[in-house]
């Protein structure tokens, strides 16, 4: 069997070691398990996931601190991704009351209509490496609430966070078969993904990979397939009164987790002729930026990139920009060639050959001056993805205009891109997904509507079409 290693991207220190997992056994255990949890009441298993919640809260400060030295993030960003697997299990209760309730409506002749909601079965859960612990939780939480197994795969590269995770739902009571855990790489993901004895599969990753799996569950329509991908998000700024603050949202939105969350802008819009103020701001704020180690002190904004191979691609994408024409503005930066630290870059692309329509997951923002509104949305809606868009600035009535006429899932105004609570829908259309939006709307793909005609009398009668 093979082993898998997990390393601190920001000291390069080995961090965890482990076999990887037997996709077969996991999901045949959970073939065999789920029907038992299927069966308990929806308040049984309810009752479980709180008492996962109170065991991530007693294991909160290790939680974070693992978090932190395996991805790299800063330490308080990674308590608020603790706080967030906490906070989703009653958010996600409140919802599989709203979004799947029993209905029961009368008919004719004493029937009754009831349309009541049957778990999938087994789901197979393919976790990131951003968010290793929230991200996979929003997909399990519902999962499990619904009464489905679970068959858990984490980032190859945050192997530790996913095991902590899954020992918290078992610390919990779920049964072993019904939160099954896998580790593993990509063949063990291409495995998990294409077994015949999955019911669906919930995904959060590239959109690469997102279009690999959308041909692969097209040929057995009949299991559920929810992706979560990623963008290519514009954030424009028009007529910003205040522009310390649109700098400041234009930091976070571009900058925050080192660039790689999947609603950062990669793109800013602004009106030529007027930006200037704003970009100088953007940059002095850049340069106050702190880059550094999860438990550095002062505490960093923002952390390494996932590993050294993400940090050059990173760096190959910022020298593509320049090489098409792109003016950098605040260069991309590797402080120290053999850990993937990198300072953030701001590149004014509007004049270059060729604007590759990809998410470079990374501290990188594109500026793009255009002369009237118009241009703008034209601008902002010039991307195949849409999962994030947000305007800063302008009146009630420009942002009217802005939210109907661009396309994606989340549309902000005087907010971050990267701001969108958990008691909402969560998802994008295009390439940024395949309208299964989560958070709020998760309990939606975790199971499927059930309509019932019902009476307690067998009556029937055939009134034409029969001879004398």
């Amino acid at each position: 069997m093979a082993e898998l290693i997990s390393f601190e991207p920001a000291t390069g220190a080995q961090l965890w070691r482990g076999p990887t997992g037997d996709v077969d056994a996991a999901v045949a255990r959970a073939r065999a398990d789920w029907n038992g949890w299927a069966a308990q009441p929806l308040e049984y298993r309810a009752e479980t996931m709180r008492r996962f919640a109170n065991s991530v809260r007693a294991h909160a400060d290790a939680f974070a601190d693992l978090i932190a030295r395996e991805t790299g993030k800063p330490l308080w960003e990674a308590r608020t991704e603790v706080d967030a697997v906490i906070g989703k299990v009653d958010i996600s209760i409140s919802a599989q009351h709203e979004r799947t309730p029993r209905r029961r409506m009368e008919g004719a002749l004493g029937a009754r209509t009831a349309i009541r909601h049957k778990p999938h079965g087994v789901l197979a859960v393919l976790g990131p490496y951003n968010f290793p612990a929230h991200l996979p939780n929003g997909h399990i939480v519902p999962a499990l609430l619904a009464g489905n197994a679970v068959v858990f795969k984490p980032s190859e590269k945050t192997p530790a966070t996913g095991a902590f995770l899954v020992e918290r739902f078992r610390d919990a009571g779920v049964p072993e078969g019904v939160i099954g855990l896998v580790q593993g790489g990509r063949d063990e993901g291409e495995a998990l993904a294409g077994h015949p004895d999955i019911d669906g599969l919930l995904f959060t990753g590239s959109a690469a990979a997102g279009v690999s799996l959308s041909r692969q569950f097209a040929d057995p329509p009949g299991k559920m397939l929810a992706l979560e991908l990623g963008g290519n998000n514009p954030l424009v700024v028009w007529d910003a009164t205040d522009i310390h603050a649109a700098a400041t949202m234009a930091v976070q939105s571009a900058f925050l987790s080192a660039g790689q969350r999947c609603t950062c802008a990669r793109r800013l819009i602004v009106e030529n002729g007027r930006h200037g103020p704003l970009l100088e701001e953007i940059g002095r704020l850049m340069e106050r930026l702190i880059v550094g180690a999860p438990h550095d002190s002062p505490a960093p904004f923002m952390g390494p990139v996932i590993d050294n191979d993400a940090a050059l691609h990173v760096q190959d994408a910022f020298l593509d920009l320049i090489m098409k024409g792109g003016i950098a503005l605040r260069h991309l930066s590797r402080p120290a060639a053999d850990k993937p630290f990198l300072t953030p870059g701001l590149i004014d692309v509007t004049d270059a050959r060729e604007r590759p329509d990809e998410e470079i997951f990374g501290p990188v923002l594109q500026v793009i001056r255009v002369p009237d509104f118009d241009h703008a949305v034209a601008e902002a809606n010039a991307t195949r993805y849409g999962l994030s868009a947000s305007l800063i600035g302008g009146t009630p009535e420009l942002y009217d205009r802005f939210w109907a006429s661009t396309r994606a899932g989340v549309i902000n105004w005087n907010r971050p891109t990267n701001g969108a609570p958990s008691n909402a829908p969560f998802g994008g259309v295009g390439m940024s997904g395949n309208h299964r939006p989560s958070a709020w709307y998760a309990a939606d793909y975790c199971a499927y509507p059930v309509t019932s005609v019902e009476a307690d009398q067998a009556r029937a009668t055939i009134g034409q079409g029969l001879r004398e």
